[in-house]
Formats: C-alpha cells, structure tokens, sequence
C-alpha cells in the first residue's frame, strides 16, 4: 500500500473524497462517451452491411474460413482471465499490494469476457440461428463447451466484482446525493441492505472466497477449451498437446498489459496517485516479467518440436512461420512484442508508469496479432495444394468490415469498463481504509 496512507495521513473522509469524486457523469465522461458512441454506429453499419449481405463481405473464404473474427474471440477470452490471477490466486495468498488494483483487473476481466461472447455472433453467418447451438449443440462439440465456459466466467467474474463491492455501493448510496435519482436506486437496490455490520462482512468474505476458489478452474477451462478447438484438430501448427497452457501463459501476458494500462488511465485521469502508486506499477511489471518468461518458453517449444521433427507438414509450417510469408509478422511478434518488451522490463527504470505503459501497449499489441498467427496460417498450409479456386483464395486479408467490426469489439470493451468507472469506485474504499486501520493498529 502507499506509504502515505499506510502511516495514516489521509483521514477516512479523505479517502471518500478521493475515491467518490469520479463516481459521475460529469467532466469529460459525455464528451468521451459521444465519441465512443458516435465510433461504434460507424462500426456497426459494417455489420450491418454483413447481416445484409452474409460473409461474403469478409475476406474468408473455403480455406479460411476462421480470419480475424476468431482471432479476436480468442484475444479476448484471453485477455479476461486476468480477474482471475490478480483477484483469486494473487488475492487468495494474501498478497497485500494487489488490493487497490483488483478491481481494475475484474472491470477489464468481465468486459474482455462480455464481448468474446458477442465476437462469436459476429462469425456467424445466421447469427439468427445461435440458439439452435443450445437446442442441437452436441456435447462432443467444444464449441458448445467454449460457449458454456464463457457464459459461466461471465456470471462469476461478475459476481466476483460485485459482491466484495457491496460496502462501498452502500457508501455511494449514503453519500452521492448529487447523482441522478435512477443512479441513487440503483444504489440502494444494490446494496442489499448493506450497514457494515460484522455479521455481513463475515457472509461477504465466505461468498468471495468461494467464487475465488471457484473461478480458477472455470477460468483455465475458458480457455483450455478455446484451445481445443484448434488443438482436436489434425492440421499442422494446430495439432499440439501444449495448446492448452500455451494458451493460459500468453492470456496472463495479454492480461497484465490490459491492466497496466487501465492503471495508468485511471491513475492519471482519476487523479488516483495516492492509491494506484509507482510502486504497484513496479509489482505489476515484476508479475508482466513472470508470465512472459513462461509464455516466451512455450513460444520456443511451438517452434522447436515441429522443426526437429520436419515432418512434411510441420517442416513447411515452421518455414512459413520463420522464413515464408508470414514470416515478418512472426519475427515482429516474437521480438518486438515479446522478446524485447521482457528484456526491458528487467530494468528498474522501465518499470515505471509512463514507461511500463508504453511497453504493455506494445505487448498487447503483439498478443492480438500473435492469434492471427495461431489461426490464420495454418489454415492455408492443408494437405493438398490449393489449386483451381479464385486467385484470393491463396490467401487471406482482412475486408473494411472485418477491421470496422474489429474496431467495435474494443470500443465495447472500452465502454463496458467507463460506464462501470463512473458509476461504481474503481480502488475498494472499504479494502483501503481497511489496510490504513491494520497499518496504524501496529
């Protein structure tokens, strides 16, 4: 925790102060959310255009028939598995300095994890047809188990959100009386009832533990079963039994960069210094440096294991990757958006704020275009040569809708995680006050 909050030099009603402030619809929040909102109208009529034409204004086609889209619904189941190894297994081992940060990663968690469902409709031809999926889905299907997994960690990681939140939607309810009167509803409905007594924190602490010790096998399900998917497969570059930790180290990687990030905003934009300190940019880039060095490992071994082997499909896999078409994307993947990140890191100095942001940005990047490498290439290396089809069917680029409805996926996300900031504190007041009471108590 901060040193200046740790001895005590803010009152409790400074914290309130502090981190009540933001919980509105004022400042710059309109202005943001207009352009956000004006954004994604511009987004969508893409996707309209698709729901009026069918798929056929993407670049898919018979080889490849998963492009971007899929690339993103992997991103983001990705990218929201971070709720779980900050709030659970860091918080479950009592890991003091992720306290004022873990909300921040379960608002990035449940929106990541709100719009990978919604990513799959958009790959869907007949997306008026999805719940024929429940109705007739097979239980062989990991698709059907993808979906299941991904409602499942949608309900818990919001409940995991919401229930240790409780004393301070009470506190807005106490003390936001300049809000809007459905805010103020909203606020007294939610809180249950809420009045600190030690008998509802008692209840609070055995339900969060629960969802904590519950959401780690749902959240290495979510997305040990999106490998599955490309895993129960016979293609070369998919065919892997590493698939499903490969895909977990490099989610954590992709989540602590969204994180860092949302730090930064928050800490600045929020004016949050007191509370989101250097010092937990410092522990978070340390965290950034443990999965990378885990992710980078299973990185060597996609490559290393196919090119000793060189059967006749690895072998032309692997040169594809390392020296064939995609051979630029690989190399700036693995070097700009991993390899260098992690070295960088390594140093003091480039785990400060400004820094270490720029640096997630980087990897974030580099995680996104990382998918398309997973699920693009191999599907244009089949067995037989491609041969007598159209000349773009040797390839693959991604269509205007395809960015545009790209685009709409993050701006959701963006939205989801400010609508949630302003209406709810993104530091647990309760958790803060909490620790500064420990702290002097000793």
């Amino acid at each position: 925790m901060n040193e200046t909050i740790a001895k005590g030099h803010l009152s409790e009603e400074q914290i309130d102060k502090d981190l009540l402030k933001n919980v509105n619809w004022g400042g710059k929040f309109k202005l943001w959310m207009g352009f956000l909102t004006v954004s994604l109208i511009i987004c969508l009529y893409y996707y309209y255009q698709q729901l009026q034409n069918g798929l056929g204004v993407t670049g898919l086609h018979d080889y490849v028939s998963w492009g971007i889209y899929i690339s993103n619904f992997v991103f983001f189941v990705a990218t929201s598995l971070i709720g779980m190894l900050v709030s659970s297994v860091l918080g479950m081992m009592k890991v003091e300095w992720v306290r004022p940060v873990a909300r921040i990663a379960e608002l990035v968690a449940l929106a990541f994890a709100m719009v990978a469902g919604l990513i799959i409709i958009t790959d869907m031809g007949r997306p008026d047809r999805l719940l024929n999926v429940f109705i007739h889905g097979r239980v062989q299907s990991p698709i059907v188990w993808d979906i299941a997994v991904v409602v499942t960690y949608v309900v818990i990681s919001g409940l995991l959100l919401y229930i240790p939140m409780l004393p301070d939607i009470a506190l807005c309810r106490d003390k936001l009386n300049n809000v809007p009167k459905w805010q103020q509803k909203m606020y007294r409905s939610l809180s249950l009832g809420w009045n600190n007594t030690a008998k509802q924190f008692r209840l609070m602490n055995r339900y969060t533990r629960m969802l904590l010790i519950l959401i780690i096998p749902i959240a290495l399900s979510i997305h040990t079963v999106t490998s599955w998917l490309f895993a129960m497969t016979l293609r070369s570059g998919w065919d892997s039994p590493i698939f499903g930790p490969y895909f977990v180290s490099g989610a954590f990687v992709a989540g602590c960069a969204a994180v860092i990030i949302a730090m930064f905003f928050f800490r600045n934009n929020y004016k949050l210094k007191e509370y989101i300190t250097a010092d937990h940019f410092d522990r978070m880039g340390k965290l950034l440096v443990l999965v990378a060095l885990v992710y980078v490992y299973f990185n060597i071994n996609e490559i290393i294991v196919p090119g000793y082997k060189a059967n006749t499909a690895d072998a032309k896999h692997v040169h594809e990757m390392l020296y064939g078409h995609d051979s630029v994307m690989f190399w700036l993947v693995q070097l700009g958006g991993l390899v260098i990140p992690f070295l960088l890191i390594l140093f003091k100095p480039m785990r400060k704020p400004l820094p270490l942001t720029i640096i997630a940005v980087v990897i974030l990047a580099g995680a996104w275009f990382k998918r398309v490498l997973i699920v693009v290439p191999t599907q244009l290396a089949p067995y037989y040569p491609i041969q007598n089809v159209p000349e773009g069917w040797t390839g693959y680029s991604p269509t205007t809708p395809e960015v545009a409805i790209t685009v709409a996926s993050f701006i959701l996300v963006v939205m989801i995680i400010t609508v949630l900031a302003k209406l709810f504190p993104v530091v647990p007041i309760w958790e803060v006050k909490e620790d500064m009471n420990h702290k002097n108590n000793k």
